[in-house]
């Protein structure tokens, strides 16, 4: 099975997410986009993170029953920071028989090579890369593992939500209608 592993804090998951996983499933020829929720991303600060299981219910809430994506907590219970070399270790073990691809916004390409053992990861999978605006070349655009792929320019942000909820505004429209209910009934990002 051909699995698309997309890692995100999903901070909310909101559409411009399941565009991109939709569009980079019916054109790449994936079985199956496994949302990656990651409980501490190294790069990115932990202050306005919401719970864990949070996240990961709301991935479930946006693709519902659909066979072509799943929630995964597969992070939840590997060392902290989260690391994607440990991540795809531990998948190899336990899924031998699949083939994962990571999926990557260009915007994660700038800090690559900060990434633990990016090498191993470049040398042992394939990367497809959807662009993030105002990401222009990086170093690694023309890697043999890297295909940057054309997919829509989304404009979304988890951030710009996340600010626009604090500040009283509606986006009723920025994330699938089941999570804004979840998100407006939980009081998320209000504060």
């Amino acid at each position: 099975m051909k699995i698309g592993l997309y890692f995100g804090s999903f901070n909310p998951v909101h559409i411009g997410h399941l565009a991109i996983a939709n569009h980079i499933r019916e054109y790449n020829h994936l079985d199956q986009i496994w949302f990656v929720v990651s409980p501490q991303n190294p790069f990115k600060s932990k202050k306005s993170l919401l719970a864990d299981f949070h996240r990961l219910e709301m991935i479930h809430i946006a693709i519902g029953d659909s066979a072509n994506y799943k929630a995964s907590n597969i992070e939840f219970n590997l060392p902290k920071p989260n690391r994607t070399i440990d991540t795809l270790t531990y998948l190899y073990d336990k899924y031998p028989n699949h083939e994962f691809t990571l999926i990557l916004g260009s915007d994660n390409l700038l800090n690559f090579d900060k990434w633990k053992n990016h090498e191993v990861i470049l040398k042992n999978y394939k990367i497809l890369v959807y662009p993030r605006p105002g990401v222009a070349e990086t170093k690694f655009d023309h890697h043999p593992s890297i295909l940057k792929i054309d997919a829509p320019l989304i404009e979304i942000s988890s951030s710009f939500i996340r600010e626009s909820i604090k500040k009283k505004k509606n986006m009723e429209f920025f994330v699938p209608p089941k999570v804004w209910e979840y998100i407006k009934e939980m009081h998320f990002y209000e504060k």
